[in-house]
């Protein structure tokens, strides 16, 4: 009767362990290695960036003008966005779905905003991919990083299109929700990064 009991206890014991490693997920560490290699590539172009401004006597060159207002006003929203976002992710870890939908909705409409404005600045820049090495990087630093906020964006709203699945996110099953947040947080450290690049350092 012991060594049944035994048995029986020894086989809960290995099914519960299998449910364990069954059920592990991995989609964030995937994510974040993702991120890793991103940022490899982003350092590349950045380290480009800097060895082309080393090698060039006037930086930018004559006629290019770089403008602060409106890149200042894009870059205050994509920043602000980091921490809406993040209170969308603590209401769902509240069970307030509502809440959560709420708050990536205005991370949406914020990041759209941003992307209007880097349209807008490509518009009225007066110079184009070609016109010398420092447009060249510029818009291929800022593409670069616009498609990256186009595909979070791209995220978010999947995010939201999910949560109208009743059960499909709540206070313990959150995964998709914060997988969003960390590649929005990637993408603003990305782009204050190349803020400073691109149009602090520039007026020095």
């Amino acid at each position: 009767m012991t060594g049944s009991t035994l048995d029986s206890a020894t086989v809960t014991t290995e099914i519960e362990v299998a449910q364990h490693h069954e059920h592990e997920d991995y989609r964030v560490f995937g994510l974040v290695v993702f991120l890793i290699s991103e940022s490899l590539m982003f350092g590349g172009i950045f380290a480009t960036y800097l060895i082309l401004r080393g090698l060039t006597e006037t930086w930018p060159p004559e006629g290019t003008e770089v403008e602060l207002l409106l890149p200042t006003i894009n870059t205050i929203i994509l920043v602000s966005s980091s921490f809406v976002i993040h209170k969308g992710d603590v209401e769902i870890k509240k069970g307030n779905l509502q809440g959560m939908r709420l708050w990536y909705w205005l991370t949406a409409a914020m990041g759209a905003i941003f992307l209007g404005g880097q349209v807008y600045e490509y518009m009225t820049l007066g110079y184009g991919l070609s016109s010398n090495i420092f447009a060249n990087c510029f818009y291929v630093m800022t593409g670069f990083h616009g498609l990256h906020v186009f595909v979070g964006l791209l995220l978010i709203l999947g995010v939201l299109w999910r949560s109208r699945r009743p059960g499909h996110y709540s206070a313990t099953k959150h995964t998709g929700i914060e997988m969003a947040e960390i590649y929005w947080h990637f993408v603003d450290i990305i782009w204050i990064v190349l803020f400073a690049l691109l149009y602090i350092l520039t007026q020095f």
